[in-house]
């Protein structure tokens, strides 16, 4: 085999990157199952993101390579707050409040609904390329969430538990956040991730506690806030 037969076969840096990043994201709904019983969603969903918002900071403060990415300008701003009230604030809350009555497992497989929405969302409103293939591809994702969460008896859509439901619409949420950081993507990743943590994650928490939320004991909000940064950031 030849030296560039080799370098044609290596997996490129980005798809490493994405699988690395899909595994992480994965470890995220059983974990934070387990840290739900004693800490309420939409607090644990401020704790995730502020922990991915934090430790994003302090990883961009302990960087000494220069940014080659550029800045987040005045016109990126619209785009950008729009994602962070989408998929920093609603869709972790919803996810988290659906997770409540929903199994880890049969959560981590809606979530695929979040390629399905992004994708749609492409399509029929930001306009993007339409692959038929893709497009079947994706019925079929739909089908299984329903399958899935349906439990059976009359009532059509009525029969999906409210937990399925609300994972739906996180991954809506997240889908609406995906078309809307990408108007944006030649900024800095490590910059707009942190902005999202940060503000979303500020936001969830300070609304949590003023509705009377408790905090939870520290290793809790340690831990939650360590998930946040591995998974979310």
């Amino acid at each position: 085999m030849t030296a560039r037969d080799k370098s044609e076969r290596r997996v490129p840096v980005g798809v490493g990157f994405a699988i690395a990043s899909a595994l992480l994201f994965g470890l995220s709904t059983p974990c934070a199952k387990l840290l739900l019983g004693e800490t309420p969603a939409l607090l644990l969903a401020g704790l995730l993101y502020a922990g991915s918002g934090l430790g994003l900071s302090l990883v961009r403060l302990l960087s000494r390579a220069p940014s080659v990415e550029a800045p987040i300008t005045r016109t990126d701003v619209p785009w950008l707050a729009g994602a962070v009230v989408a998929g920093g604030i609603l869709g972790p809350v919803l996810l988290m409040s659906g997770l409540r009555s929903t199994p880890a497992s049969a959560a981590s497989l809606l979530l695929n609904l979040e390629g399905v929405f992004t994708a749609l969302l492409a399509w029929f409103v930001f306009r993007e390329n339409f692959d038929r293939r893709i497009a079947l591809g994706f019925a079929l994702i739909m089908a299984g969430g329903v399958v899935l969460s349906w439990e059976g008896g009359a009532g059509g859509w009525l029969a999906l538990p409210l937990g399925s439901l609300m994972i739906a619409a996180a991954c809506f949420s997240w889908a609406v956040d995906n078309n809307l950081t990408q108007k944006v993507s030649a900024g800095d990743p490590v910059q707009i991730a942190m902005l999202k943590g940060v503000v979303a994650g500020s936001v969830n928490v300070v609304i949590a506690l003023s509705l009377g939320a408790g905090w939870p004991t520290l290793p809790r909000v340690a831990g939650a806030m360590f998930l946040g940064f591995l998974s979310d950031g």
